[in-house]
């Protein structure tokens, strides 16, 4: 997290006052009882100066009891860390100093998505497991041909998200995802069903694989509940919905925190994953033999499925959204009641 707030302009001074001024401002406008946040470092610090409660909903490797994102190597020594810069704005406001930017994160109420067999944390963190936090309305539209899909030959749902954020390459683009699959998967007995989250198909991978299937979107926890395996970019939303439904995934994280999340759900059995690449150009692929080989594994070994149908029924007997709600109001009656 420390690099993260460096790379997002946190070693500018004046942009960390602006930015969380903003949020101070706001928050005096609008005189909110409770302030809830999803690892924003500004609005956490705004929260404190104001004296808000604040109650911080965050993936376990953003809590300070974690070792981050990349949990399975040492950190980069010499690494940027915009502390000071936040320390001072703390010391203005009276308020305690932090050794990291990660203690940020930690909320008068602390929720934690997922649970402790996928996103692990220390004992005795004070933080509470809400399961996971994933949508879908009661009149969401199906495709449709969702029904005529054979029951016959695998279905393998391949979402990307966004091909492409800006009109030049970043490390979070997922156009390797669409690359990959469609060469690794046009001659393989199976069902494709494609998507992009809304997102635009990129010309270049046109015309698509003849079991290949495309639409924009589709409604996630039911593809999901449908498909044989799931083949994702690992955002986190993506893991949470393959293994809320039970579905083993091949994921290609295309940056750190999407490498953690598929290195959770390989380490519990419910998939597999593989780092893509970097080429000429910050140019990322994947070989499709490889790819094609992963797929393989995993549809047919059964295993992937009775680890991630495991996952699923602990996963579902959490609270999510509706006792997410419940600890909010909670931490808002407390605060009432405090002495003044």
């Amino acid at each position: 997290m420390d690099h993260f707030a460096a790379v997002i302009g946190m070693l500018n001074e004046n942009f960390v006052r602006a930015s969380y001024e903003a949020f101070m401002a706001l928050m005096r406008e609008h005189d909110p009882d409770i302030i809830v946040d999803f690892w924003n470092p500004f609005a956490c610090l705004a929260a404190r100066a104001v004296q808000k409660p604040l109650v911080t909903i965050i993936q376990a490797d953003l809590h300070p009891a974690s070792r981050g994102f990349m949990w399975w190597k040492e950190p980069a020594p010499h690494m940027p860390r915009p502390v000071s810069i936040v320390n001072k704005i703390l010391a203005e406001h009276n308020l305690q100093p932090i050794s990291k930017m990660a203690q940020l994160f930690v909320g008068d109420l602390t929720l934690v998505l997922g649970m402790p067999e996928t996103d692990p944390l220390p004992e005795k963190t004070e933080a509470i497991y809400i399961g996971p936090i994933l949508w879908q309305t009661s009149d969401a539209k199906i495709p449709d041909w969702f029904d005529a899909l054979s029951r016959d030959r695998p279905v393998v749902w391949v979402y990307s998200g966004n091909p492409r954020y800006m009109p030049i390459r970043t490390p979070v683009d997922s156009a390797v995802i669409l690359h990959a699959c469609t060469a690794a998967l046009a001659d393989e007995d199976v069902q494709v069903v494609l998507t992009t989250g809304h997102h635009a198909l990129p010309k270049r991978i046109l015309p698509l694989p003849a079991n290949f299937r495309y639409a924009s979107f589709v409604p996630g926890l039911a593809m999901a509940k449908r498909s044989d395996l799931l083949i994702h970019h690992g955002g986190y939303g993506s893991c949470q919905t393959g293994l809320y439904t039970g579905t083993p995934a091949v994921i290609i994280p295309t940056y750190s925190e999407r490498e953690s999340n598929a290195r959770r759900i390989a380490a519990v059995g419910a998939g597999d994953f593989i780092v893509p690449a970097e080429g000429t150009l910050r140019k990322k692929h994947v070989l499709a033999e490889e790819l094609r080989a992963k797929v393989r594994q995993v549809l047919s070994d059964p295993s992937y499925s009775i680890h991630a149908r495991r996952v699923s029924e602990k996963m579902q007997a959490y609270g999510g959204t509706s006792e997410a709600a419940h600890l909010i109001e909670d931490v808002g009656q407390g605060w009432e009641a405090r002495p003044k």
